[in-house]
């Protein structure tokens, strides 16, 4: 069959000839990526390291690449939110599966593995401040999956549509979707956390019911978010990126997890002072695990 290159518009590499936003080329990226929103906590990743065999920037996005007990491993910034994430993952995949030179896909798929590590702020009060949760699903309220034609394939519908029935969900807001995570690395890193649905909201203060200033649509949405059950499953925490990490993962067949620390409790009103240790245990057990 003959493969068509992808546009130049599409497919957009800078003037040294890597990957536009990411600043890579395909042989700086290992097969278990590490995401931090971060740019800061890249090097609290990369510093565990045996080795560092690459350091690039652009932008938020700063990636090191390198070695830890043996296992190559990449270390990479995405910056906040869900559009991050769609540029992230689609150049990550890119790199991974892109023949630069002939801009067609390589015959052979490479399979990532895409581990999140985040702050988050806990929805049930059980789960308290500076401990840590990894997400089985995530809920996306960006609405990024519908820009997509595989989007049904790869949601959880069932879930979904309870969801929507069950909190009589506002017409006027993107469409929530469901997906879950890769279950082969939820397996293998979950063990000893919180465990449950995370939210991934488009904001930080209105979507995900704070009020500052300017007054909320909805305000009693975060009330209804946390009473969703859903077998046995219940939304733990609210973050900004795990929705769209998930499904675009599978969309492009790859894994990809979430775990977080929890920084903050919202139906407690708590918030760490200091949750720097529980970040830097749970890096170190990520790469453990990995």
């Amino acid at each position: 069959m003959n493969v068509q290159p992808i546009p130049n518009s599409q497919l957009v590499f800078n003037e040294e000839g890597a990957i536009y936003h990411l600043n890579l080329f395909p042989e700086m990226l290992a097969d278990n990526v590490i995401l931090v929103g971060d740019p800061n906590r890249v090097s609290m990743v990369s510093k565990y390291f045996d080795n560092i065999e690459y350091k690039r920037s652009n932008r938020e996005i700063i990636t090191h690449t390198g070695t830890y007990k043996g296992k190559r491993v990449t270390a990479m910034s995405t910056g906040m939110g869900t559009d991050n994430i769609d540029i992230v993952v689609n150049e990550l995949d890119a790199v991974a599966n892109i023949d630069f030179e002939k801009r067609i896909p390589n015959t052979t798929h490479r399979t990532l593995n895409l581990i999140r590590i985040g702050t988050s702020g806990a929805l049930q009060p059980e789960i308290d401040v500076d401990t840590c949760v990894a997400s089985r699903y995530a809920v996306g309220f960006d609405g990024l999956a519908y820009f997509y034609k595989d989007y049904k394939s790869v949601i959880d519908n069932e879930m979904t549509n309870a969801f929507i029935r069950d909190l009589n969900y506002p017409t006027d807001l993107p469409k929530p979707y469901m997906v879950e995570s890769s279950s082969n690395l939820f397996n293998r890193v979950a063990e000893g956390f919180n465990k449950g649905i995370t939210a991934t909201s488009p904001g930080f203060y209105g979507p995900q019911g704070r009020c500052v200033r300017a007054e909320l649509n909805y305000p009693n949405l975060n009330k209804d978010i946390e009473n969703f059950r859903f077998n046995e499953w219940k939304i733990t925490n609210f973050e900004m990126e795990s929705s769209a990490l998930f499904l675009l993962a599978k969309i492009l067949g790859h894994n990809a997890l979430t775990v977080c620390a929890i920084a903050a409790n919202r139906i407690l009103e708590r918030f760490s002072p200091n949750y720097h240790p529980t970040m830097e245990k749970l890096i170190v057990t990520v790469l453990d695990r990995i």
